[in-house]
């Protein structure tokens, strides 16, 4: 969510602001490959993310680019010392959007889940200037991957027309549920229950990370925390219709908690 992600940068210091966003425009340019570069076969679309990432690593190892977004995130990655792991764990996951359209088991959508949300978590850390690295880590990866859950949440109808199920099968099962059916019933409620409190139980572990940050990044963390998290309570109010209504937080509301970040001073 390109405007709950710039909002929440809003209450970094602006030296910090340019690294986060690099980080962001990287991650975007490898989704819209997946995702946004129209009626084209998956092969080409995987020929197309394998030559992106062969240019950033050669990029990286030569410390520049002329391609702007690859320019902008060898800078930071250098700057901040951020592993080159990372980015390979990240199109790890891009590349398997490419062709797994579901996921068997919880475990499973965790591995996933480990190069395409919770690897952001480790990439942002060292921008956030933590007072101990090691001790932020597991912490910063939980919220990446309670920002990625709010998201598959969220979008279940929009996933579904490109016929992703971001919901393990196992659960699916459980509850005697299929999404592809788009039938809000008492099944449907118990399921989403279930998915929303497995994603506040990241929320809530990622808050202790939030000690070992700086206080305007501390804050910049807060605002997202809140922002994002205030998607499942819309969805909730929904009624957990994800299938005809999308669940938004209100600008207004949005602006408020970036405005009350700023005047905290906590």
């Amino acid at each position: 969510d390109l405007t709950t992600y710039y909002m929440s940068t809003l209450v970094l210091p602006v030296a910090s602001r340019p690294h986060v966003h690099a980080l962001y425009g990287f991650a975007r340019y490898a989704d819209d490959i997946v995702d946004d570069l129209g009626p084209i076969s998956v092969a080409e679309r995987a020929a197309a993310l394998a030559s992106f990432g062969q240019r950033f690593f050669a990029d990286l190892a030569a410390g520049r680019s002329d391609d702007p977004v690859l320019a902008a995130v060898v800078d930071t990655v250098r700057r901040f010392d951020i592993p080159a792991g990372c980015f390979h764990r990240f199109l790890r996951s891009m590349t398997m959007d490419l062709t797994v359209e579901r996921y068997e088991t919880w475990p499973d959508l965790l591995d996933y889940m480990d190069g395409s949300a919770a690897v952001i978590g480790e990439m942002m850390l060292p921008i956030l200037g933590p007072s101990d690295l090691a001790a932020a880590h597991g912490p910063a990866r939980d919220l990446g991957v309670a920002f990625q859950l709010t998201n598959f949440l969220r979008d279940v109808g929009e996933d579904l027309e490109r016929d992703r199920i971001y919901i393990p099968k196992e659960d699916l099962r459980r509850f005697g549920v299929d999404p592809r059916e788009r039938r809000v019933d008492a099944a449907w409620h118990d399921l989403m229950a279930f998915e929303i409190a497995r994603t506040r139980e990241f929320y809530a572990s990622s808050v202790a990370g939030e000690q070992y940050l700086p206080p305007a990044s501390r804050r910049c963390i807060r605002v997202a925390h809140r922002m994002y998290g205030a998607i499942l309570g819309r969805i909730e109010a929904n009624g957990d219709d994800v299938f005809t209504r999308r669940a938004r937080v209100s600008t207004p509301r949005r602006i408020s908690m970036v405005a009350g970040a700023y005047l905290s001073r906590a």
